[in-house]
């Protein structure tokens, strides 16, 4: 049934398999603006990082490390639209938004966070936007019906 190459092909499907060019265009847009809004929260925890949480124990690194992380999951969002990275990407929104919402209950690492500082707002809608975002063109390049699987020869591959 499940074999270890169509569960690979599966992962890399692009949105170039797909029969319906609203379901190609609709993945093409919804990875881009997810993939913005990744960016958009590597940026805030950069300015965080720099404004002085690079002195934070544990938590000043992870600050830097979800930022340099979010921009290059970004950039091969954009590159490859694979379904894995998409997915990767909804998965990248969810954990730094949980992280932050950790933070400002119980505490994470020996630090105790408040949503009242600059930032957390702002970085918890853009984070759980990216997140829902990414998770419908995942859901979409997921379930839609491939040029295969309807029976015709799959399109040439192009850079869609």
């Amino acid at each position: 049934m499940f074999n270890r190459e169509s569960v690979i092909r599966f992962l890399l499907r692009r949105p170039s398999a797909l029969q319906s060019r609203i379901a190609r265009w609709t993945v093409l847009v919804l990875a881009g603006i997810g993939a913005g809004f990744l960016v958009w929260s590597a940026v805030i925890h950069l300015m965080l990082w720099s404004d002085g949480y690079k002195d934070i124990s544990v938590i000043g690194p992870l600050f830097l490390v979800q930022a340099i992380a979010c921009i290059v999951l970004a950039v091969a969002i954009v590159a490859f639209r694979w379904l894995a990275l998409i997915a990767a990407g909804a998965v990248a929104g969810v954990a730094t938004a949980v992280g932050l919402l950790l933070t400002a209950s119980v505490g994470l690492f020996g630090y105790v966070e408040s949503l009242t500082v600059p930032y957390a707002v702002l970085s918890l809608a853009v984070e759980f936007t990216a997140a829902f975002v990414l998770l419908v063109a995942a859901c979409v390049l997921a379930l839609a019906e491939s040029a295969r699987a309807a029976g015709r020869p799959a399109p040439v591959p192009s850079r869609t």
